[in-house]
């Protein structure tokens, strides 16, 4: 879908604030409604959000700030295409964060950070079964980032989540895929129950494992892509 084809699409409130139209694009770009490469033209999005031109720019500003758009010279503001090379190194970051912020939870973890994260497994799941998967996806990244703020580096955690968002590309590949989505809450709850434990090298593999999934079938994809696509 192209960014004109989304013109009409509803916003879901009446005056939209930069905040707000960056959630809304993050999440074209989640769902796939905006491909790897799509173009965000300004004109565009103030005939679809009915706002300023400062706001739109604002949005704008804002997605570039967390990676997923890129503005490229005299050719504008699009969203982040990732070679398998892009795709390799910025897993490999993610992997290192997320070993690392597991590996400085104490366990068994703290009685109200095992609650919290119940709920929010218990909120996936009630998502999934109604295949509302914007309430996936949202449940999703705050049970990962609950679970990573129980490391105690607020800066550790800023950047997993900045690599979260790098990810989106890919991990939009499998937002709405329930096959998927069923194994990654079998992952969450192994999660929690680790988090009971005492074994911070278990957790700490799950978390890399639980990464693989997303990557390997957008790596294949890109594998099996015709030559220049």
């Amino acid at each position: 879908m192209t960014t004109e084809e989304l013109i009409d699409r509803p916003v879901g409130f009446a005056a939209a604030e930069p905040a707000d139209i960056a959630k809304v694009l993050g999440e074209d770009i989640i769902f796939g409604r905006l491909a790897p490469g799509a173009r965000l033209t300004e004109d565009t999005l103030i005939a679809r959000f009915n706002v300023t031109r400062h706001f739109v720019r604002q949005a704008l500003a804002e997605l570039e700030r967390t990676g997923i758009v890129v503005r490229e010279k005299n050719k504008g503001v699009a969203v982040r295409s990732l070679s398998p090379r892009e795709v390799s190194q910025i897993y490999e970051v993610r992997e290192l964060l997320q070993r690392q912020a597991a590996l400085r939870i104490p366990l068994p973890a703290p009685a109200a950070v095992i609650e919290h994260l119940e709920r929010l497994h218990a909120e996936y799941g009630e998502h999934l079964r109604v295949r509302n998967f914007s309430g996936v996806h949202e449940a999703n990244d705050a049970f990962h980032l609950t679970m990573f703020a129980a490391c105690g580096n607020p800066y550790l955690v800023d950047s997993i989540k900045h690599y979260m968002w790098l990810s989106l590309p890919v991990r939009a590949k499998k937002t709405a895929d329930y096959a998927h989505a069923q194994a990654s809450e079998r992952d969450h709850f192994m999660i929690i129950q680790l988090l009971k434990g005492t074994d911070s090298w278990a957790l700490a593999q799950l978390c890399v494992d639980h990464l693989q999934g997303a990557k390997n079938d957008y790596l294949r994809k890109l594998s099996e892509a015709p030559s220049g696509h």
